[in-house]
């Protein structure tokens, strides 16, 4: 019974995580040597999910792809997080290669995106992101007075936020985590206003974007406007870690 109950808890585990790792894992329950045979059929499944996922109205940020709009780090891709709608990627790479024309040498890093099939399927642990037409890019950063391009304060590009006031009061069941005991941790980076401001007002003045997120704090101190721009909530993520965007 406990190992069931443990077989269970790992197809729950992977599938909410990755959609596909569920079902690598109980394909590999078949097999004596299940350990080889997991990474074996996810891979596998994850190929075909590349292949198929047009069918459902998703394309895939490539990590592979080199230029102005690239994927912050390889696990994006290898969970599968990494699947838009064809206009979104279109918008995500229209506003890199403007970043990249105003500010020369500018990359823009795409981080969560989503699942390459079926819309409301949960990408946790973001309350949104369940039908292909919501993206998070990365903060850009300087230090010392000079852009790092590709870089970000974190490895994964989330939980390294800005500080600044916020009107949200303690909740019970909350995905707001404040994570004050990892923010020392982080490289001492300052966030790059200039850059910031230029894609936040062309994401403003975009007809295809319909809303952005960011903290009411940074807003104000990057001086940005706009009713594209919203608060996504108290029980929601902290976005003064990053810019979420949707069409």
């Amino acid at each position: 019974m406990i190992r069931i109950t443990i077989h269970v808890a790992l197809i729950v585990a992977l599938t909410a995580l990755t959609q596909v790792g569920g079902l690598a894992w109980l394909a590999a329950l078949y097999v004596q040597r299940r350990w080889i045979a997991f990474p074996l059929v996810y891979v596998a499944l994850s190929l075909m999910a590349m292949v198929t996922a047009p069918v459902f109205g998703r394309v895939p940020v490539s990590c592979f792809r080199d230029g102005p709009l690239q994927v912050q780090g390889v696990l994006y891709c290898a969970m599968n997080r990494t699947y838009v709608a064809p206009e979104v990627l279109r918008t995500a790479e229209d506003l890199a290669r403007h970043m990249a024309a105003v500010h020369p040498g500018t990359v823009t890093l795409v981080l969560d995106a989503g699942f390459p099939f079926l819309d409301g399927f949960p990408l946790l642990p973001h309350l949104s992101h369940g039908d292909g037409r919501q993206i998070d890019l990365a903060f850009w950063y300087k230090a010392r007075g000079t852009y790092l391009p590709g870089v970000t304060r974190s490895p994964l590009g989330y939980f390294a936020f800005e500080a600044g006031l916020t009107a949200c009061s303690p909740v019970w069941a909350t995905l707001r985590w404040d994570m004050a005991w990892l923010q020392p941790l982080w490289p001492g980076y300052d966030l790059d206003t200039e850059r910031m401001r230029t894609a936040l007002d062309w994401l403003s003045e975009d007809a295809r974007v319909t809303r952005v997120f960011l903290e009411p704090h940074l807003r104000k101190r990057l001086g940005v406007t706009g009713d594209k721009f919203r608060f996504q909530g108290c029980r929601a993520a902290r976005h003064d870690d990053h810019i979420h965007f949707q069409l």
